[in-house]
């Protein structure tokens, strides 16, 4: 399993347009993070991670279908 910093950085690399609002500070927060039992703040990584899948709708393409797959796996 990769980290989630890991997995935010590549996300940052890939949304081509800009990071939609509503996901930014959950992006930020998930590159904080290393594990899934991390918290960040009062916020628990699975928090953050469910948060960022909510708002990351714009998002879109073979990568963000490949990387949503990754983090739903991560929070089950």
């Amino acid at each position: 399993m990769r980290k989630i910093y890991e997995i935010a950085n590549e996300i940052a690399n890939d949304w081509r347009d800009k990071v939609y609002f509503g996901a930014r500070p959950y992006l930020s927060a998930m590159s904080c993070l290393t594990d899934i039992t991390d918290d960040y703040g009062c916020d628990s990584a699975k928090s953050i991670i469910c948060y960022f899948l909510a708002n990351a709708s714009s998002w879109r393409g073979e990568t963000a279908r490949r990387v949503k797959k990754e983090l739903n796996d991560m929070i089950k």
